[in-house]
């Protein structure tokens, strides 16, 4: 086995050894929690108001661990949830396009899909978020005028963003993460409603 193969199978034994399930009870993913539906919010007279509720809905799959965790404030994504959170293993950092450095890249050990048997998560586009797009730490507020933002949200006007949330495919994974891992609440379909509302309100974010 060459060095560079030892590494891999290393790296990978080490991923198991964190993410996979005790059983096969645990590989089921748990019951999704709910979203409330765009029409729930329907008797808040006032359009600002509305606009914010509709975001702080929204806010429940935005700062749930399955996009947090990958929208981090330094240059290592995060594993886990509540007070399992923790910093990767093994120690991976963002580098230059926020997937991987050469010695160690996302793709080593993130494949195309999920892995059912190791437990690891995978997609086509695995990556670190932009640093100008870190979620961690920040307030809701605090989050949502960085999403409108243009020079923190990759130059995306409203419609992209909404176009992003509700369509890209590795958004979507938050659904679908395999393993033990909780699913983000409500589905994809629902959170793209809430997010076209907010911007048809006029996109106004809750206090920071």
């Amino acid at each position: 086995m060459t060095p560079s193969a030892l590494a891999v199978l290393t790296v990978l034994t080490v991923l198991a050894a964190f993410t996979a399930p005790a059983s096969a009870q645990d590989a089921r993913p748990t019951s999704v929690t709910p979203l409330r539906t765009v029409q729930s919010f329907d008797a808040i007279a006032d359009p600002q108001e509305r606009s914010r509720a509709l975001f702080v809905e929204a806010g429940r799959v935005i700062q749930s661990p399955r996009c947090v965790n990958c929208h981090p404030s330094g240059d290592r994504p995060l594993q886990g949830q509540g007070v399992q959170t923790r910093l990767h293993i093994p120690n991976v950092t963002r580098g230059a396009d926020g997937k991987g450095v050469p010695a160690l890249r996302c793709s080593s050990c993130h494949q195309v899909k999920n892995n059912d048997a190791s437990g690891v998560p995978g997609h086509a586009l695995w990556h670190v978020a932009p640093r100008e797009m870190a979620w961690q730490n920040l307030s809701l507020g605090e989050i949502c005028e960085q999403i409108k933002d243009p020079a923190r949200n990759g130059r995306r006007t409203l419609a992209q963003i909404h176009e992003h949330m509700a369509h890209d495919t590795l958004v979507g994974w938050a659904w679908m993460p395999g393993a033990h891992r909780e699913p983000a609440p409500g589905t994809q379909a629902q959170f793209g409603e809430l997010v076209d509302a907010w911007i048809r309100t006029g996109a106004f974010c809750p206090a920071k």
